[in-house]
């Protein structure tokens, strides 16, 4: 047998260029092939008998493969690579290769470090990261987690999803928080009367009615509000609600701005148009605008019929 094994090894050096040495690696490679496809039949079918879910059993395949893979990977840099100098060039190449592999789960590593030394939102804030808004209610180590608001549902209401987010997207998107330091936003609201309404008396009534819903209402709160946007530089010249006028194609527009509590802009809202609605309905003078088609004569209606008519 030896005798055998000896001139098989000869031909193949002599008629094919291979070395012992290179011989007896490709035979090691051959093995170690040959065991994993061995192993990976093995417990596939162990896979099939035992687990019934088919999604884990899905998931314990693919771990399996990868974990396979991994290994066989190592055996065959440390067949084909030997010595110190080759060990050092083995450990090079499976470093990087590591690296490529785990590119997306070392990003989320580095994603969950600057969260957590940063800490640019927190468990129980409101924030927007991309195309992604909701409130956090859990960080992990891979990817944290959003009770899901807005999309099709409107004023950040919630939508009852939990979206999971990898911690690497705080390197590539921007982060919007709604409850950091300034724990109010500003809300608009515009409603709009038609030229003929007596707009300033509008403005007056939707000034009363957002001074009764803005959510800074004592000296307590507006101190509050004003250290956090000393400690974050920003400068708000009036906290107080504003109502601003501009004029739209058909009529008057008077929009209101006053601050809210992220999680109380449809409360308030609705609070604030129910208030509107009331009050527009006791004055005779004025009338919501809306998009409608007239006739207008100005030898009738016109400023100087107008004059002649009070003359």
């Amino acid at each position: 047998m030896p005798e055998i094994l000896n001139g098989l090894s000869s031909w193949f050096e002599i008629n094919m260029g291979l070395s012992a040495d290179t011989q007896l690696k490709i035979l090691w490679t051959l093995a170690v092939l040959s065991i994993l496809f061995l192993t990976h039949y093995v417990i596939c079918f162990l896979f099939s008998v035992r687990v019934k879910d088919a999604a884990r059993r899905c998931t314990l395949r693919k771990t399996m493969t990868m974990a396979l893979s991994t290994a066989g990977l190592v055996f065959f840099l440390r067949i084909w690579i030997a010595g110190r100098h080759g060990l050092a060039a083995y450990l090079g190449i499976l470093s990087a290769g590591l690296a490529i592999a785990m590119q997306d789960p070392l990003k989320n590593i580095a994603g969950w470090l600057f969260i957590a030394s940063r800490k640019p939102f927190d468990v129980g804030d409101r924030i927007q990261i991309g195309d992604h808004k909701g409130d956090v209610i859990d960080r992990r180590i891979f990817q944290f987690s959003l009770i899901e608001i807005g999309n099709w549902v409107c004023a950040d209401q919630s939508t009852g999803r939990i979206i999971h987010v990898p911690n690497g997207m705080v390197f590539s998107q921007a982060i919007a928080n709604y409850n950091q330091g300034f724990n109010f936003i500003w809300n608009e609201i515009g409603v709009l009367v038609t030229f003929e309404s007596d707009w300033k008396k509008a403005k007056e009534i939707l000034m009363k009615i957002a001074e009764a819903h803005t959510a800074v209402q004592s000296a307590h709160a507006e101190a509050q509000v004003r250290a956090a946007a000393r400690k974050f530089l920003i400068f708000f010249q009036h906290l107080t609600p504003i109502v601003w006028t501009n004029v739209e194609d058909c009529g008057v527009k008077l929009t209101m701005r006053y601050l809210c509590e992220p999680r109380k802009r449809r409360s308030s809202q609705a609070a604030i148009w129910e208030a509107v609605l009331e009050a527009f309905s006791r004055e005779g003078e004025i009338d919501f605008a809306y998009p409608t088609i007239r006739r207008y004569d100005d030898r009738a209606e016109g400023k100087v019929q107008q004059a002649r008519a009070e003359r």
